[in-house]
């Protein structure tokens, strides 16, 4: 797992909390090359380290040319062989994957705009191994409204703040959900609180074993104080990722769940 180590921390807060678990998750299987499925996994940002670090790793994703793209990231990193590419969504998953057939799966900023978030809770359900954990990323509801109120953008920030998890607004700061900066179109369908993400997964079978948030400070800090000492940063989201209340306003949420069993 080394060369996955190596990653997390080349890709700073924005995603080293997520390794930071998965690191943890597969230091628990004792080495054994698993079997991983990347719901809406793009262009391979998980999926060729994870690779790297010797497990198969199987990507649903709709776009052909981010899969393109993964599979000349997979040839170039030497993991061609460890890397499938399959097209379709998150609501297809059951067509795409035998039942039971993957010991992790990832489902990263994939239900905020899904059809049916509950069929697709069950499909990563159906997918695992008894035992088998999936690493979910969210959009957190708290957030879009406290970025929102922060830019100004109050009739948008009170919209959202009673949505009850369902976008009502009909823009949004731009980048990443729950970001600020310019104003756009909002595309987010969904949002999702601790609570709410939770039982989402519970009701499709999965138990949430860690909760962590992605990018506590990382979006409202400006650019020189980020640049000025990156590694402090990083520090600090790690330090505040499982820590209610600061987990509870990040950018994201980062469940870690199971299906039961063995």
């Amino acid at each position: 797992m080394e060369r996955t180590v190596a990653q997390a921390r080349i890709a700073g807060p924005r995603t080293a909390v997520i390794w930071s678990v998965l690191r943890g998750e597969l230091a628990g299987q004792d080495g054994r090359p698993l079997s991983v499925v990347d719901v809406g996994g793009g262009t391979g940002g998980f999926a060729v380290p994870l690779a790297e670090a010797g497990h198969t790793v199987t990507v649903v994703d709709p776009s052909p040319d981010a899969l393109a793209s993964l599979l000349r990231r997979a040839t170039d990193a030497g993991v061609a062989d460890r890397v499938r590419a399959l097209q379709g969504d998150a609501d297809s998953l059951g067509d795409l994957v035998p039942p039971a057939a993957a010991d992790l799966v990832l489902c990263h900023a994939v239900f905020e705009f899904v059809d049916d978030p509950d069929a697709v809770a069950r499909a990563l359900h159906d997918a695992l191994r008894p035992g088998g954990a999936a690493s979910i990323l969210v959009a957190n509801r708290a957030a879009a409204v406290l970025s929102r109120a922060v830019a100004g953008q109050w009739q948008a920030a009170a919209a959202l703040l009673g949505a009850g998890g369902e976008a009502t607004e009909t823009r949004t700061a731009g980048g990443s959900p729950g970001a600020a900066g310019v104003t756009g179109r909002d595309t987010v369908r969904r949002r999702f609180d601790l609570l709410s993400a939770e039982a989402l997964l519970a009701e499709a079978g999965l138990h949430v074993e860690q909760a962590h948030g992605v990018r506590v400070v990382a979006d409202l800090v400006s650019g020189v104080v980020a640049d000025a000492d990156p590694a402090a940063l990083l520090a600090f989201e790690l330090a505040a990722a499982a820590v209610p209340p600061y987990r509870d306003v990040a950018t994201q949420l980062h469940l870690l769940a199971r299906r039961r069993g063995h």
